[in-house]
């Protein structure tokens, strides 16, 4: 068991690092490939593409050969999607970028999963668990690249491509898994079509469409936004790794919080107070107060993150529906997040300003609080023709 879980500290620390990586130096990787920033913003938004495609399929795939194999396959993938991302070419830049993107997509949808399996008496600690790990090589991912891109030398491609020598490493360590592998992740109970017609289940999915594409803006754009109101590339990038660091705490905290309680309405609604807070200052362009500003957003985006993790287990009763809830919510959200770093790109080229762009991340703000109130409600997912799966009595 301690060995499964070292496996998931290694699996979760690449889940955001080769994303993250790229925000810092994409101005450099836009400068010397010539691409535009809404091609620039698609460095983000493919992967969020390839998690919205095999996030549906790897509960399916994880059914028929188990979660152990799909976890080990989906890590293959990424590393060979790393390294073609790090070859001298734009073709295969994107190509490899949109391969660990369907890398990344395994651990997603079935980490939690393989968590509620496992660990069913200590989800909420093993969530976090997971969710630190996830972070902190997010938090050092962004705050190393222009070091190791510019400072030691290696240019953009080496500051992306190191990431690959992490992915084989957790290769190599999940191979003994493979001999406890399962073969079915539940399949006693019902396919997860009736997900589709449930209410909470979409509730569900757009919070985590909805604080990923937050995310993933702020990951893209916030270095270049803070660069251009006076920073740094350098200083930017780091206050981007402030940002992963201040999530630590809050990732780590809120799912034993939200596991004790039926309803996680109350961590909803203060979480987005401070996202609020944290969006609206950086729109202010006062760079003296941006250290506040970020953290708040960091300490809120841990807790968006975590939360949105913890309904796919606290809104179901059984593994594989957790997981189909979980492929659900990441297919669909995932491509909902996928608009926002190249659509933000877009605007800031049409009006030469990030202004409108920020206008818009409040809107989001917003609308995650609405959807998270009703993810965040004491239920079960069920559809109104499914009488096995019941709401939960009220408390």
């Amino acid at each position: 068991m301690w060995f499964l879980i070292i496996e998931i500290l290694f699996a979760a620390a690449n889940l955001r690092a080769p994303i993250t990586a790229v925000g810092p130096i994409i101005g450099e990787i836009r400068g010397d490939t010539g691409i535009s920033n809404t091609l620039a913003g698609m460095l983000t938004t493919l992967p969020l593409l390839s998690f919205a495609v095999f996030s549906i399929l790897a509960p399916k795939i994880a059914k028929r050969i188990g979660m152990e194999i799909t976890l080990l396959t989906g890590f293959v993938i990424l590393t060979i999607g790393i390294i073609l991302r790090s070859i001298p070419s734009i073709t295969t830049l994107f190509i490899g970028t949109a391969l660990l993107g369907m890398g990344i997509a395994a651990g997603n949808v079935l980490i939690p999963s393989l968590i509620k399996r496992e660990f069913s008496h200590h989800v909420g600690l093993m969530t976090g668990v997971y969710s630190v790990s996830m972070n902190i090589s997010g938090a050092v991912a962004s705050g190393i690249s222009i070091p190791i891109a510019v400072e030691a030398g290696f240019g953009w491609r080496g500051a992306l491509g190191c990431w690959a020598i992490l992915s084989a490493i957790t290769v190599i360590i999940w191979l003994p898994q493979m001999r406890f592998r399962h073969h079915s992740i539940g399949s006693k109970v019902p396919g997860g079509g009736y997900l589709w017609r449930s209410g909470l289940a979409w509730k569900v999915t757009f919070f985590m469409g909805l604080q990923s594409m937050i995310f993933y803006v702020l990951a893209a754009w916030l270095p270049e936004i803070l660069h251009e109101q006076g920073m740094s590339l350098s200083a930017a990038g780091w206050v981007l790794s402030l940002i992963q660091f201040a999530i630590l705490p809050s990732s780590f905290i809120v799912p034993i919080i939200a596991g004790r309680y039926s309803s996680q309405r109350g961590l909803v609604a203060v979480t987005v107070f401070l996202m609020l807070i944290g969006s609206i200052g950086i729109m202010t362009g006062n760079t003296s107060l941006v250290p506040l500003f970020v953290i708040l957003i960091g300490i809120a985006q841990g807790s968006l993150f975590s939360l949105a993790n913890m309904f796919f287990v606290l809104r179901t009763r059984h593994v594989h529906e957790s997981a189909e809830l979980s492929g659900m919510a990441q297919s669909i959200g995932y491509l909902l997040a996928a608009i926002g770093p190249t659509f933000f790109g877009f605007i800031h080229d049409v009006t030469h300003s990030w202004t409108i762009s920020l206008f818009m991340l409040v809107i989001v703000v917003l609308l995650t609080f609405i959807f998270g109130m009703g993810a965040g409600s004491n239920k079960f997912v069920t559809s109104s023709d499914n009488d096995d799966y019941p709401l939960k009595r009220e408390t």
